[in-house]
């Protein structure tokens, strides 16, 4: 489970305008639409071609609890891709994000200064830079600690430094410990 990549699906997804289609049937549909074909939605699926079709042409209506899990995320990967769009590059470019966590943060300072690391709850705005950041770095398959660092960084300069306007000797950031973290647009 990657807590990053998953909270920033969840943050893009909650722009959408339709809600995914609800039956196993009509999901089967949509993912057969999107990928040209019975055969690679059941190479995807790791199911029979056969029982695609049985999905298709609702023969089979109630799938196993594991490929029921499948099904809905592969579909919300796919669901509404020009909105999902539009969400990323609203935050990359005007409106920013919001980062909530509880976490333990720390940070490396000066010799005589507290930085040692306490439980944190946040509720951050970033700016739309670190959105970028943020998107770009998942977008090319960066790993859930890379965007934990970004986020790091990114807490470092707006909650900690108040964008230079004070604890300018501070160093880095540590963020471990994360109980919870949550974005929004």
């Amino acid at each position: 489970m990657t807590l990053f990549g998953d909270g920033l699906d969840k943050a893009v997804q909650r722009a959408f305008t339709r809600p995914i289609p609800k039956s196993a049937g009509a999901r089967m549909r949509y993912l057969v639409k999107q990928l040209k074909g019975t055969r690679p939605v059941a190479q995807m699926l790791r199911i029979s071609q056969r029982t695609v079709e049985r999905y298709v042409k609702d023969q089979i209506k109630k799938p196993r609890p594991d490929l029921a899990a499948r099904l809905e995320t592969e579909v919300r990967k796919r669901w509404q891709p020009q909105i999902r769009a539009k969400a990323k590059e609203r935050a990359a470019t005007t409106g920013g994000i919001v980062i909530d966590t509880r976490a333990r943060i720390g940070y490396t300072a000066p010799i005589g200064t507290t930085d040692d690391a306490r439980l944190r709850h946040l509720t951050v705005a970033l700016p739309p830079q670190y959105a970028a950041r943020l998107f770009d770095a998942q977008q090319q398959g960066a790993t859930d600690q890379r965007l934990q660092e970004i986020a790091a960084e990114a807490l470092k300069e707006v909650y900690f430094q108040d964008s230079g306007r004070r604890a300018g000797s501070l160093e880095e950031v540590r963020f471990t410990d994360i109980e919870h973290v949550e974005f929004d647009l």
